[in-house]
């Protein structure tokens, strides 16, 4: 298997992610010029870590999004159904608490975090509204969810280009960089298929959240939404 299909079934999306995870967090930070950096400092601030804290970091793969969480004394779960990324993981943070699960039926308790977030990871799971349900149950009361995914440019002429990357440019940077480019196929595609900003906000309030925002990173190539468990 290297290329999942957009209906998403787990075990293709989970054997995709495990042929690319050495090179993953290369490749992403190569694909995205850079930025996804910037997008993890958006991510931790929004978060708000801090000692004390408990968050649960989902889609964390090789656990990068995780150490800004950890360097602020919080005590962070990086969480992933890919085995081979959490294997990587644990090879270079065998400090941290990788953990497997699937986002639809999380294995903990209720109430057991006071902040759960993904980044660049929902619109691969199987079941968005699922995935955002079990979040809230996970959640403390006050507690947050900080979601970054890619969303819709907001700019018309840009969103043109974008789309244009996306399709034409990005597969042959993935070849030269990734030991699987048909996954970043899949990935382009599948940012294609994901809700804008607002579709998002939408099933966020459906599964319960309260004061749900968002904010563009990148004139909405990223987009920064939130929540609150009341």
């Amino acid at each position: 298997m290297t290329r999942a299909s957009l209906d998403k079934q787990p075990h293709e999306v989970a054997s995709m992610f495990d042929g690319v995870a050495a090179n993953y967090d290369l490749t992403n930070t190569v694909l995205s010029l850079g930025q996804d950096r910037a997008w993890r400092k958006e991510v931790t601030r929004a978060v708000d870590p801090g000692p004390g804290k408990r968050v649960l970091d989902l889609a964390a793969g090789t656990a990068t999004s995780s150490l800004p969480f950890a360097a602020t004394g919080a005590y962070v779960v990086p969480c992933d159904f890919s085995i081979g990324m959490l294997s990587e993981g644990k090879k270079r943070h065998a400090h941290l608490p990788f953990t497997a699960g699937d986002a639809t039926k999380l294995p903990f308790q209720d109430k057991s975090f006071d902040a759960v977030t993904i980044s660049f990871g929902l619109r691969n799971v199987v079941d968005t509204e699922a995935a955002l349900r079990e979040m809230f149950r996970v959640t403390k009361k006050g507690g947050r969810v900080v979601i970054c995914e890619f969303s819709d440019p907001t700019w018309a002429p840009f969103r043109t280009v974008y789309n244009e990357y996306l399709m034409r440019a990005l597969p042959p940077v993935a070849r030269a960089v990734s030991s699987n480019p048909d996954a970043y196929v899949y990935l382009a595609e599948s940012i294609r298929a994901w809700p804008d900003q607002a579709g998002l906000a939408k099933k966020l309030q459906q599964a319960g959240w309260s004061k749900v925002a968002w904010r563009n990173l990148t004139g909405g190539v990223v987009a920064l939404h939130r929540g609150v468990r009341i």
